[in-house]
């Protein structure tokens, strides 16, 4: 019988996968739990149109993330913060707030997860970071943390 699996089944395939399995182990394991539907011609043209659908909002969402990279890769993110003598932080730069920097600055809406900075942002200067725009897409940015006044 051949079946489209719902989700991953080990030792049988991955999700949306058309396999062929004993009608025994379909009826009495896998629809049981939901685990996959009857590969019927209707069933495989459904799956055929919700992967073409997802494969264009992903190349949509590449190519708007891919433009967003174009528009402030390379650029400098700055930031005005307290400071001490010799340039010491009270405190330190955190993601929330560079996302929050690149919101302000250019527009840019991104999660503080997707921000990525080697190390704690403790004094004045500058510091590469890494902005996760879309998987597979990332962006090379500076931030320049400079003294309030």
């Amino acid at each position: 019988m051949k079946v489209i699996l719902k989700e991953d089944v080990r030792k049988l395939g991955k999700k949306n996968a058309v396999v062929e399995v004993a009608d025994g182990y379909a009826r009495n394991f896998l629809f049981p739990r939901g685990l996959a539907v009857e590969g019927t011609a209707q069933n495989v043209n459904i799956l055929k149109d919700k992967t073409a659908a997802a494969e264009r909002r992903d190349s949509r969402l590449t190519a708007e993330a891919e433009a967003v990279k174009a528009k402030i890769g390379g650029k400098v993110v700055r930031m005005g913060v307290g400071a001490g003598e010799g340039g010491r932080l009270f405190g330190s730069v955190t993601a929330a707030q560079i996302a929050e920097a690149l919101q302000a600055q250019y527009g840019v809406k991104l999660d503080k997860k997707n921000v990525k900075i080697d190390g704690a942002v403790k004094a004045l200067g500058a510091y590469p970071l890494t902005l996760k725009l879309y998987p597979g897409v990332e962006c090379a940015m500076t931030l320049s943390v400079e003294g309030q006044q």
